[in-house]
């Protein structure tokens, strides 16, 4: 039987309906202290980008399409494009939520849409880059978006195209939408049966990832890795530590719809925009993190009075998260590679007014031979793909190949064999990434040890909920969010014992 995007067997996994993709305030960006190169899908020719369409008031449709070539021609992450073009436009509410879908859909879905749009369009490559994007648009409408009529797709398709200047174009962009909109039902779409490219298409992401989530996982797991959706996003705060009964009597007075987290004192909240501007948050009573993110801290498990760095911190908030544990005693220092990153460390903070933290712009691959053996724990949250998070930032996928992940992985190799050599004999060493590839991940911390043998797996906190300490493994905890409800993290707890 032929698969089709309005079968169960080949469909987008999120509802249909013009639900609203809440892009998530910044606490940091997968991939960030990654210098490996990020390659665009599909990269048009230089001669053929051009610049994005001029800002508008008025249509959603052009706001979505500036956010999608920002992210696909210009290297930007759909989140913050999000926000900022969000921010210079008046729409009013629903319409806000139909660009953030059509946004969302069509970057989640692009390997999808592009395959679609392959049995109508001759060259898809030879086409200029922004016409290119318009189509891949009006595609995701007419595929996934069951409350925008086809023809509405259609003709915003071609008007689209020609407020850009590519009239000469818009009989080609009506004449594919159109046979897209009439044979939509009846694409023959890759079978089950054929692996990789199947997944590749129907969940859209690389090929080579594909296969290394199969190889790494299995099938079965990869195909739930590969089609998991959250159905409504949200963004997670904890309160600052000592300040509970405040953030809860904050929290009772605000109108956002919320759940309580995995992590103890975390809180869901969905639907809420704009929350880094809240009153409560600027003054310190509560910060935005991961439960990953959390729990990659919780796992250092610090005390009052110890001396802990933390080597890849900003943006800050696993510092911040330590650094309230020890009640303003003892010392974190902070680094980071890049003066604007540790910035943002310096940020959080004075938000939080924490007083044991030095921090520092440093590359943490450079030996610094008077801290060596001066440690009571170091947390290496080592530059990755960030492919844990890619639910929530369908970009992430698209910005790494095979080459590229080797790059990261050599570079995490020389952060371990640097670091680990600052903790004290029996103190601990935390390895963490938002990844779910096992070379960066449990391969990575095998082979530290066995060319470490000072060191040796310890057990996670009980602080940490028994049933995520349950998934750890033989060399760390793989978090992965069809399973456990949170990030995609992994988490190695080390202790020195020589």
């Amino acid at each position: 039987m032929q698969n089709k995007p309005g079968s169960s067997n080949f469909r987008s996994q999120r509802p249909q309906g013009d639900r609203p993709r809440n892009a998530r305030p910044g606490t940091g960006k997968p991939g960030m202290k990654n210098a490996a190169p990020r390659p665009r899908p599909y990269a048009d020719k230089p001669e053929m980008r051009g610049p994005v369409m001029p800002r508008s008031n008025a249509n959603p449709r052009r706001v979505a399409l500036n956010v999608v070539c920002d992210v696909l021609n210009a290297d930007a992450y759909a989140s913050l494009s999000l926000d900022e073009r969000l921010s210079e436009v008046n729409l009013n509410q629903l319409d806000r939520r139909l660009c953030a879908s059509i946004v969302y859909r069509t970057l989640e879905n692009l390997y999808m849409i592009d395959y679609a749009l392959s049995q109508y369009l001759r060259d898809a490559d030879a086409v200029e880059s922004r016409v290119r994007n318009i189509l891949r648009t009006a595609a995701c409408q007419i595929l996934l978006h069951d409350r925008v009529p086809d023809s509405a797709a259609v003709n915003e398709g071609v008007k689209l195209t020609r407020d850009i200047g590519m009239e000469p174009l818009a009989g080609m962009v009506n004449a594919v939408l159109r046979r897209l909109a009439e044979g939509k039902d009846n694409i023959v779409w890759p079978k089950e049966s054929e692996g990789a490219k199947f997944l590749s298409i129907k969940y859209s992401m690389p090929e080579w990832l594909a296969q290394q989530l199969t190889e790494d996982y299995g099938e079965a797991l990869a195909g739930e890795i590969a089609s998991f959706r959250t159905e409504k996003h949200f963004i997670t705060l904890r309160p600052t530590f000592g300040r509970e009964a405040e953030f809860k009597r904050g929290l009772d007075r605000k109108v956002w719809e919320k759940e309580a987290g995995i992590m103890p004192g975390a809180v869901r909240v969905f639907g809420a925009m704009q929350i880094a501007r809240d009153s409560e948050f600027l003054s310190g009573v509560f910060s935005i993190q991961g439960e990953g993110s959390m729990i990659a801290a919780e796992a250092v498990n610090v005390k009052r009075g110890m001396n802990v760095l933390d080597c890849c911190a900003a943006p800050g908030g696993k510092t911040a998260y330590m650094a309230e544990r020890m009640e303003g005693t003892g010392r974190i220092h902070a680094w980071d590679l890049h003066q604007h990153r540790a910035d943002l460390i310096r940020a959080a903070v004075r938000r939080l007014n924490l007083d044991n933290v030095r921090v520092g712009a440093r590359d943490a691959s450079v030996l610094r031979d008077d801290m060596i053996d001066s440690m009571d724990a170091v947390l290496l949250d080592a530059p990755c793909t960030g492919l844990g998070v890619m639910d929530d930032k369908p970009d992430v996928k698209y910005r790494h190949t095979k080459e590229s992940v080797a790059e990261l992985v050599n570079t995490q190799r020389k952060l371990l064999d640097t670091c680990c050599r600052y903790v004290k004999k029996g103190g601990t060493f935390v390895y963490s990434t938002c990844s779910i590839l096992k070379d960066e991940n449990e391969r990575q911390i095998k082979g530290f040890l066995a060319k470490h043998p000072e060191f040796q797996m310890d057990t996670l906190p009980e602080s940490i909920p028994e049933k995520l300490r349950n998934q750890a493994g033989e060399y760390g905890l793989q978090l992965l969010p069809c399973r456990d409800g949170v990030e995609g993290f992994f988490v190695a707890r080390m202790k020195r014992i020589g």
